[in-house]
């Protein structure tokens, strides 16, 4: 018996997740909890491991596809794929006998979903997705199917847009949609009723082998169109437009040579079909770029969707600007101090905690000393509310190839160096990695930011919601300082704070500011609490 793979179970500020790989392909053999697929959301990745031992059997959604919470995304079974498929071959060849003999209740169902009669089969409700706490309602974009056009399983019938995501709404199994209870433009709450769908129903009657090519032919019905010697499905012309692509270029798997929009989605992945500087359809486009200078040699262009990771990341810094009454603050501290006392106690430091003595924990623990003595920085606003934090739990932001990431350091007040700067190279190398948890990342009274490390001298470092300040470090420079009437060469690093204004005075972000440059240039402080 096969045993269902299915999605984690997201939280609720996660819509969905993309399939980002499969480890394993069908006909491959698995061991209990072992690493199947990877399913990236817009904050982690999340890994879904085999239920039982055994063969992965099918595979339900493909890399890319966009996936809800506790989705099927596959099979297990007890056989491999071989048995499997020569058991629906045995199931497909005996559909003639099975009609005429009504040997099993099953057989029957198997016939009936062969012929694809126009009776149908079981009844479904089509309903909206579960939308996540912060989402009231979404429009209906786009019906990509027609009442009694046939689909297949999990294929796309709607799109629902939200303020945030535009959610997809697939089809529950093999069929057609027998009624459209909510139009394109109509507005939808969660898990509302959009439409029914019959089971079966929606295609030719025949075997098998006709059943691909009336797939293949629900998807061009309309108004084809040629180009050259190509002929474009309606839905294939669509993507060929908005991607600008040669459609001379991609071959069609349709019927009669049809270019389909899965044809399209292939070329749009592999950049195969991208219009050339001249000749064919980009005849016109070359002709009305006449005018313009001759540039020799190649000028490449690379097309990719964005991440989630990095649309949220857009999001809530545009999202942060938009909303919060946003200034900066700028200060210098002379990291003197610090830099003698990490130098004469590193070697010590790395023997006693096996981690090294960095910046950070200086920082993080001034910052906490900080955050209590201005309570509120360390506020944030809800709505009409000021909501104070009696606790300091301290964001420090992290550069990964996928995007930046905030994991937060909890109870800051009481945690010492060492667990500061153990926690934030955990922190670092799991999130280069894929590995943070969704609940390392949420909550958060306070950020630190350092983009020294890259080199920075100065920037504006932008809050990160519903948060009201953030601390930017920059990069350590030697500088000629006035010191007792002297002119010294110290080690200098400017300092910035962004704070919401609609929240905290001026005066308490200078004087918060004034407190960790004090904190820093005068290290005994932090151990004296002075």
């Amino acid at each position: 018996m096969a045993t269902e793979i299915k999605a984690p179970t997201f939280p609720e500020s996660v819509a969905e997740g993309t399939v980002a790989a499969w480890h394993k392909k069908p006909g491959d053999s698995v061991e209990r909890d072992e690493l199947i697929v990877e399913i990236e959301t817009d904050k982690v990745v999340l890994e879904v491991v085999a239920p039982e031992a055994g063969t992965l059997t099918e595979v339900m959604v493909e890399e890319g596809d966009t996936v809800e919470s506790e989705q099927v995304l596959g099979k297990v079974g007890e056989g491999n794929a071989s048995a499997d498929s020569g058991k629906k071959a045995d199931t497909s060849s005996g559909d003639d006998s099975a009609e005429k003999s009504e040997e099993t209740s099953e057989s029957k169902s198997e016939d009936k979903k062969a012929s694809g009669g126009n009776g149908g089969g079981k009844q479904h409700e089509v309903k909206a997705p579960s939308f996540p706490e912060s989402v009231q309602e979404g429009t209906v974009a786009a019906w990509h199917k027609k009442v009694g056009e046939a689909v297949k399983r999990d294929e796309v019938l709607a799109d629902i847009e939200t303020d945030k995501v535009v959610l997809e709404v697939v089809a529950p199994a093999d069929g057609a949609l027998a009624e459209i209870k909510a139009e394109e433009g109509s507005q939808v709450e969660s898990e509302a009723v959009l439409a029914t769908f019959t089971e079966g129903a929606g295609g030719e009657s025949g075997g098998d082998d006709t059943k691909p090519a009336k797939s293949e032919s629900s998807e061009d019905e309309g108004a084809d169109e040629k180009v050259g010697d190509k002929i474009l499905a309606p839905a294939a012309r669509k993507m060929v437009a908005e991607h600008d692509l040669d459609a001379t270029k991609i071959s069609g798997t349709g019927k009669g040579g049809r270019i389909l929009k899965e044809d399209v989605q292939k070329a749009v992945k592999d950049g195969s079909a991208k219009k050339s500087s001249g000749g064919g359809a980009a005849a016109p486009k070359a002709a009305a770029a006449a005018a313009a200078p001759a540039v020799e040699g190649e000028r490449p262009e690379k097309r990719v969707p964005m991440s989630r990771l990095r649309q949220t990341i857009a999001k809530r810094l545009v999202q942060a600007q938009q909303t919060a009454a946003m200034l900066t603050t700028y200060n210098e501290v002379d990291m003197t101090a610090v830099m003698e006392l990490r130098a004469q106690y590193k070697d010590t430091f790395l023997k006693a905690h096996d981690t090294k003595l960095g910046f950070m924990g200086f920082f993080v623990k001034a910052a906490s000393e900080a955050l209590k003595r201005f309570p509120d920085v360390n506020a944030s606003i809800d709505g009409t509310d000021i909501v104070y934090h009696g606790y300091q739990d301290i964001g420090v932001a992290v550069s990964t190839p996928r995007g930046l990431v905030v994991p937060v350091l909890r109870d800051t007040d009481s945690m010492k160096i060492a667990d500061v700067e153990k926690t934030i190279v955990d922190f670092g190398k799991r999130a280069r990695d894929g590995k943070l948890g969704i609940d390392e990342m949420q909550g958060g009274t306070f950020t630190i930011t350092n983009g020294g490390i890259f080199g920075s001298l100065m920037s504006t470092p932008i809050i990160n919601p519903p948060q009201t300040a953030i601390l930017g470090m920059h990069k350590i420079q030697e500088r000629p300082m006035a010191v007792n009437g002297k002119v010294e060469i110290r080690p200098m690093m400017y300092l910035a704070v962004s704070y919401d204004h609609r929240m905290i005075d001026g005066k308490d972000a200078v004087q918060f500011l004034v407190t960790i440059k004090e904190l820093l240039e005068d290290p005994a402080r932090l151990l004296l609490d002075v």
